[in-house]
């Protein structure tokens, strides 16, 4: 979950791509976003987003599939 204006989903990619790395998996194909808020409505901090991306386990080299 995201919480926050959408310029800064980025930086929470990144962690999600982070955890799974430590966790022996990388990310596969383009990540997905569902949008709890209504921007016209909703200051931008409040904002939450499910940010959704497939993984598959990491090759046993180290390689990304």
């Amino acid at each position: 979950m995201h919480v926050g204006p959408y310029a800064d989903e980025p930086a929470t990619l990144a962690k999600m791509e982070e955890f799974a790395k430590v966790h022996g998996y990388v990310l596969r194909g383009r990540h997905h976003e569902i949008y709890l808020g209504d921007p016209r409505t909703a200051k931008p901090e409040n904002l939450r987003t499910v940010l959704r991306h497939a993984v598959i386990q990491a090759p046993e080299n180290g390689d990304p599939a």
